[in-house]
């Protein structure tokens, strides 16, 4: 994820960060349409979930760009480690906390829940631990109960393990071929075509790339290969110094990516191929393209660079805290399904605004200072933090 602006040292690609934020604000009105769609097929927002894969392409840029240099200059794993911690984990904390305080006030099922068992699931995803079955106290099969999307975060920092440990050493033909053996498992997922035998279950989301929230096998290797293309496709094109330069570019990349996550199902069924081509051209080559458009841009005026700090700054916390309002927001619509139309937008366009109040108050009133507290207090030499 981004970094703090006032703590970094290097130039920033402030459309980088915008592009973050607006395909955040597309991910929570993909999770307030989602309550009112009927599967996969007839999502409103079809392929919103497409942008956890464009958040891996943008992190892995991003991460080449802001570490790749600080190796040779004493930079060790432990530092590195303290830098992505101080980064991702305060947020991870807020995302936790906010979901057991929904669950816990009467939201959800405190009643089947015991109040250890509740602590035992906040304490796991604090520390980014998912849980298994047995303690899915939401029944929604999910990794990480309190807050859902905390598991492309656990993905993350696994990417980010494997970049420090292992990727950074690649020179790039062997990096070029490792994101092509990625490429084939997005093959291999989105089409299809099963060379592992994980995806035999899978029946509406086949064809799609959805999924990679639980411990389960198939969900395991879906969200493995989500993660291992569009990040370290990210941090070719940043080693490769891939550009284009466009005028615009902010406004072009913004409709692409908007227009990819807004696109409707392709071929207008659950089982159609076409739908699963259609992602693999997303995922392979038109995120890697808006990372190049993105990262060529100039100079792009005072109020777009303003846009795109604002967008940043918000778009990690908005993407880890929406959640448990949309928690309330399911819990009240499926008790109250009779309520006029009128009253279900008011109630989206609420949950949806609240989501930016909290996101914008967490950055500045928690995140921010806290961020600044721990560079201060544990980052040697130097007040970075990325």
């Amino acid at each position: 994820m981004n970094g703090m602006h006032s703590l970094t040292s290097k130039p920033r690609f402030e459309i980088l960060d915008g592009l973050r934020g607006v395909a955040a604000l597309i991910v929570v009105a993909f999770h307030i349409f989602e309550i009112h769609s009927g599967g996969p097929a007839l999502q409103i927002i079809n392929h919103g979930y497409l942008a956890v894969d464009f958040f891996f392409a943008l992190s892995g840029f991003v991460i080449g760009y802001a570490y790749d240099s600080r190796w040779g200059s004493g930079m060790t794993l432990k530092d590195f480690a303290k830098r992505r911690l101080i980064r991702l984990q305060p947020m991870v904390l807020m995302g936790a906390t906010l979901g057991m305080m929904v669950y816990y006030f009467g939201l959800a099922r405190i009643d089947t829940t015991t109040i250890g068992m509740l602590l035992v699931v906040w304490a796991l995803s604090c520390l980014m631990i998912p849980t298994t079955s047995s303690l899915d106290i939401r029944g929604w099969g999910e990794g990480y109960s309190l807050d859902g999307p905390q598991w492309s975060l656990a993905f993350e920092y696994i990417a980010n393990l494997l970049y420090a440990l292992v990727i950074r050493y690649f020179p790039l033909w062997l990096l070029g071929l490792f994101v092509a053996c990625a490429a084939l498992l997005s093959v291999d997922v989105a089409l299809n075509v099963d060379v592992f035998g994980l995806l035999a279950d899978r029946t509406a989301e086949r064809y799609t790339l959805i999924g990679g929230w639980s411990l389960d096998p198939r969900q395991l290797y879906v969200g493995t290969t989500r993660l291992l293309y569009p990040f370290f496709a990210g941090l070719l094109v940043y080693r490769l110094g891939l550009r284009i330069k466009v005028r615009g570019a902010f406004f072009l990349c913004s409709l692409t990516v908007a227009a990819v996550l807004l696109m409707p199902r392709v071929g207008l069924s659950d089982y159609h191929w076409s739908n699963g081509l259609y992602e693999l051209v997303c995922v392979l080559l038109i995120f890697p393209a808006v990372l190049m458009t993105g990262a060529g841009a100039g100079h792009i005026g005072r109020r777009t660079t303003a846009l795109c700090r604002w967008l940043g700054r918000i778009s990690y916390p908005l993407y880890i805290t929406h959640y448990p309002l949309i928690y309330i927001l399911f819990e009240w619509t499926f008790k109250h399904k009779e309520m006029p139309l009128s009253v279900h937008i008011f109630n989206g366009v609420a949950v949806f605004l609240l989501s930016l109040g909290v996101a914008y108050s967490c950055e500045r009133l928690y995140d921010f200072p806290v961020r600044k507290w721990l560079s201060d207090r544990f980052l040697r030499k130097t007040k970075k933090s990325v």
